[in-house]
């Protein structure tokens, strides 16, 4: 696994793109760590809840579906890349304050496809949501 920097002008980890701009600089995620087989990041509560105070579920989401794509695209190597095909999330519990943590677990790395069942905790190991995510594997100059 690796380390990705977070800090403003910092290296980047050559697997994974810049997201200075992106969903993921605005939901505040941190990724943490990366391996095609798993990646944890973290995300704050506070600005990604909707108007009665609880997580959003499609913040959520997006968190899950980082996560997953991400170890993706750790698996899918050098001049390839890894983009969703089919997002499935169960919202368990309701958070209004603090982290939560995603951690994406490979179920399946093919050729053409992978698969990750992401857990999203609370600050005190809560199950909040469960996902499954499976990626398409293709090469880098795919469809636009």
């Amino acid at each position: 696994m690796s380390d990705i920097p977070t800090a403003p002008g910092a290296p980047r980890d050559p697997v994974l793109p810049d997201s200075t701009g992106t969903l993921l600089e605005r939901l505040g995620i941190a990724v943490v760590s990366v391996s095609p087989s798993e990646c944890v990041a973290t995300m704050p509560v506070a600005g990604n809840t909707q108007p009665f105070g609880l997580l959003h579920g499609g913040a959520t989401a997006a968190l899950a579906e980082t996560v997953g794509s991400f170890a993706a695209h750790a698996h899918a190597g050098p001049g390839r890349a890894a983009v969703g095909l089919e997002l499935s999330i169960t919202h368990h519990r309701a958070v209004r304050a603090g982290v939560v943590t995603a951690r994406a677990s490979a179920v399946h790395l093919g050729r053409s496809t992978a698969s990750y069942l992401v857990e999203v905790v609370d600050e005190a190991d809560r199950r909040i949501s469960s996902a499954r995510l499976t990626c398409l594997v293709l090469a880098e100059s795919g469809p636009a």
